[in-house]
């Protein structure tokens, strides 16, 4: 049954956006940020020959390079003054993230609200710059030693001059789409780091529709495998949106208390549980590391070595069936950990017992918490296994039948939660002005009316 915010949404027409001042300044805003992030995406890093660029990366297009690239929207592979993209502050977020769950110092920040807040920003931020220095220095040198088909190199003069220079440049590519990020948040409509990572992967989108139909044009596939193709995606989709609005609402009961002459408490509500409780972070580890030996391998002429790190690629392979194996288990493990990390029911039984509340047939305490423990393992489980379907799905298409299928598991994950995220925010901004205009015209008819002190 839809609930009211979702029948009001279904009422919503053109009109009432159009009068919305304040959110259509948000939505040109967030297009006008969107469109700036997309050509420094074409501002090429200083002293990188670009063709050459180019042919590297379909040279090691299966490894982390491709991978990362499809995430960057091209820049990568245009060594651009945005190639690392935001992937640094991903990182630190999910470093400091998860330190704040071991790190008793860092979890007293956590628990002091706002103020703790705003110094775990500040240490991502700090470690943001400090990997981004990392990385950016490991491309330096990796561009000075990257040869093309041809044996051309991809730097025009190799040196210090062009390490310190290309750090520079990298470091604070990244460093301003972090500050261009905390702007749409802030002043634009949707998470803004969310939105860099999907103005990159839909940027090629095009380029993989127009592939598709150009295979269907030669005869390399047929247009009754295209359209099921397109069918298949369509309902591949509205399986991600379904499985991840899906949650778990376990109802919660406050009791009755009186305080002189009036009685408060005895709210029933609900504590909602998702099914997808790590959302994409599962897979974009698992591919991460997946992906490690088949790079390596290939940036040590793993054609011309036939040592071990080059079998293992070749096992780890996409399409290989130990690929496969070890990428659902990589998935299940992470969805598990992660679960684990951003969800403690032991710290949520706690505080439906501060606050007097308690599941209906469950005692407070250890005994909730062994209660919320059992059904986020469940619920766990069955959101491990639909992200092991959606991430493997595209790699099938890929594989057995050569479908230049873009979007693998993670970035289509990523594409339909910012979708939903931005939506549903629109939506929030459209009900509160709603909302002011009643309250006007309640002022407006009432003010007649005596007022009361």
């Amino acid at each position: 049954m839809a609930s009211a915010a979702e029948q009001l949404a279904a009422n919503l027409n053109l009109g009432v956006l159009s009068k919305a001042t304040e959110l259509k300044k948000r939505i040109w805003f967030t297009l006008a940020a969107l469109i700036v992030y997309r050509i420094g995406t074409y501002v090429p890093v200083p002293g990188v020959d670009a063709n050459v660029m180019a042919d590297i990366l379909r040279q090691h297009g299966g490894g982390i390079l491709g991978m990362f690239d499809m995430f960057t929207g091209g820049a990568l592979g245009r060594m651009t003054v945005f190639a690392l993209n935001i992937m640094p502050y991903i990182s630190a977020s999910i470093i400091v993230q998860l330190m704040s769950s071991a790190v008793p110092s860092l979890e007293a920040l956590k628990k002091e609200g706002e103020s703790g807040r705003k110094k775990l920003n500040q240490y991502t931020r700090y470690l943001t710059v400090l990997i981004a220095i990392f990385q950016a220095w490991g491309i330096a040198i990796g561009l000075e030693a990257m040869r093309g088909s041809m044996g051309q190199t991809a730097v025009y003069e190799s040196g210090m001059f062009f390490r310190l220079s290309c750090v520079v440049t990298l470091v604070g590519g990244t460093l301003f789409l972090m500050w261009l990020g905390e702007q749409i948040t802030a002043r634009g409509v949707g998470n803004g780091i969310s939105l860099i990572i999907f103005a990159g992967i839909v940027a090629n989108l095009p380029h993989a529709a127009i592939a598709t139909l150009e295979l269907g044009r030669t005869g390399a596939l047929s247009t009754g495998f295209i359209i099921a193709f397109l069918v298949i995606a369509l309902a591949v989709i509205a399986f991600v949106v379904f499985m991840e609005r899906a949650q778990r609402r376990i109802p919660v009961q406050y009791p009755k208390r009186q305080v002189g002459n009036r009685m408060f408490g005895g709210e029933n509500t609900h504590l909602p549980l998702k099914l997808n409780t790590a959302g994409v972070i599962p897979p974009i580890f698992a591919s991460s590391l997946l992906l490690l030996p088949a790079t390596f391998a290939g940036f040590s002429g793993g054609a011309q070595q036939e040592g071990w790190l080059t079998s293992i690629a070749n096992l780890l392979a996409h399409g290989r069936p130990g690929y496969m194996i070890l990428y659902v288990a990589l998935i299940i493990f992470f969805a598990f950990f992660y679960t684990a990390v951003v969800f403690n029911p032991t710290e949520t039984a706690d505080q439906l017992k501060k606050n007097g509340g308690f599941i209906p047939g469950i005692r407070p305490g250890q005994a909730t918490a062994d209660y919320l423990d059992r059904v986020l393992s469940r619920l766990t489980g069955v959101g491990a296994i639909y992200l092991c379907i959606v991430c493997l799905l595209p790699e099938i298409l890929i594989s057995q039948y050569g479908v230049p299928f873009y979007f693998g598991g993670t970035s289509l994950l990523i594409i339909v939660s910012v979708t939903m995220d931005t939506v549903a925010q629109i939506q929030s901004h459209l009900f509160a002005h709603q909302y002011e205009g009643l309250i006007k015209k309640s002022r407006l008819g009432g003010r007649g009316a005596p007022r009361v002190r």
